[in-house]
């Protein structure tokens, strides 16, 4: 549970830097359920461009890994 200035803090923070609250981790205790929040900040256009880049270039290598193994 977060105090009202805790909550007002974070508000702050993501809106006036561009940080963003990022859910950690969720487990639930007693009935309720609780996250642990981060903040982070977000990418900058260069560094998505390079993790799309890497992440198609996997399937890629996954695809042909799978037709190769299917053989």
């Amino acid at each position: 549970l977060l105090h009202k200035k805790q909550i007002q803090k974070l508000e702050q923070e993501t809106k006036g830097t561009g940080m963003t609250l990022v859910p950690l981790k969720v487990y639930i205790k007693d009935g309720y359920a609780k996250l642990l929040l981060g903040l982070a900040k977000g990418k900058h256009d260069y560094d998505k461009r390079e993790s799309i880049k890497r992440r198609e270039q996997n399937r890629d290598i996954a695809r042909v890994m799978k037709a190769v193994n299917q053989r």
